[in-house]
């Protein structure tokens, strides 16, 4: 079979596609013919790796892991003797950043436990775009004592037109919120399709200096030092970041622990969050089959064309997701 693979750290081109042995299921594992996968920004964080000390678990000198990509959407074509959940032709998705990647080929191989069965009705490719993004925005607007904004609540979404951003903005909306969507001067349009009731250029306008107040932030990926977030939240306001380098994660870890136990404010980064949450991935069903959430797809490129794929989103090219096909 084809698929996407590195052997070193660096940007989108230390990928190729090449020929490979198909994997053969272990008894408690799922062989997927892979219709359609999606790239994240986890993909792109991966290949250089970022945070710099992801090495420290990913492998110090080079990846021990070759393997790319984490969302996959596909049909079962065989399972191990011990399976249950799944048979050949079931469609199925999942995140596959547990599981040791590999999304980005003909056929993905997991434990059954890895998968779930597709929305009904749902195409491959929009299947696809959920997994990883969607759930880290449902996660990212709920804190670990099952706090969520509450209707009328003032929620801004800093990098809403990317991969988790356009999920956070339509989840936010479907909970009754009035959310600010935050993005760059050609993507305005776009995030204010999604539903946003406000949008901020962050090129013109820095939203940690407006004076405005939140009662809810996500960041989708830190860039402002979080003592200056923190003026921009109303009295017993949320700052949730999921990611970013190193020097703001460290910050979001430590001084946002301090700032949470000092003030009303609550700061900090999703730690809590589980990949592929069952209980999330059902809600998020729920809120596709209500019509409050749509995929919204980019553009879509062949497996053969997967480093274009990465280069355009590592670029911030993309308005949502970008998809990867393969042929059926």
């Amino acid at each position: 079979m084809k698929a996407a693979a590195r052997e070193r750290y660096g940007p989108p081109d230390v990928v190729s596609v090449r020929e490979v042995d198909r994997p053969k299921p272990a008894d408690d594992q799922v062989l997927v013919r892979v219709r359609a996968a999606s790239v994240n920004r986890a993909d792109l964080d991966g290949l250089t790796p970022r945070p710099s000390f992801a090495r420290l678990f990913m492998g110090l000198r080079a990846p021990r892991n070759h393997r790319i990509g984490i969302d996959v959407a596909g049909v079962v074509e065989s399972v191990g003797a011990s399976v249950t959940r799944f048979k050949p032709g079931d469609e199925v998705f999942a995140d596959l950043f547990a599981f040791g990647q590999g999304a980005f080929a003909e056929y993905a191989c997991a434990a059954e436990k890895a998968f779930q069965p597709m929305p009904i009705g749902m195409s491959f490719e929009d299947a696809a775009t959920l997994p990883h993004s969607a759930i880290l925005a449902v996660q990212g607007l709920r804190l670990r004592n099952g706090r969520t904004p509450k209707p009328g609540d003032r929620v801004l979404i800093d990098g809403a037109s990317g991969n988790v951003g356009p999920f956070a903005v339509q989840i936010a909306k479907s909970m009754g919120a009035e959310v600010t969507g935050v993005c760059s001067t050609g993507k305005v349009d776009f995030v204010r399709s999604l539903g946003a009731d406000h949008v901020i250029d962050y090129a013109k306008l820095d939203y940690t200096s407006t004076g405005e107040r939140y009662d809810w932030i996500v960041d989708t990926d830190s860039h402002h030092p979080i003592l200056r977030i923190r003026h921009a939240l109303r009295p017993n306001g949320v700052y949730v970041t999921l990611g970013g380098t190193a020097l703001p994660i460290f910050a979001a870890l430590l001084v946002g622990a301090v700032i949470s136990k000092a003030t009303d404010k609550w700061m900090g980064l999703l730690i809590w969050w589980k990949p592929f949450k069952v209980e999330d991935v059902e809600t998020l069903k729920a809120l596709i089959a209500a019509g409050k959430v749509k995929p919204v797809i980019d553009r879509r490129f062949p497996l053969s064309e997967v480093v274009a794929a990465l280069r355009y989103v590592d670029e911030g090219r993309a308005s949502g997701k970008v998809v990867i096909t393969t042929s059926a």
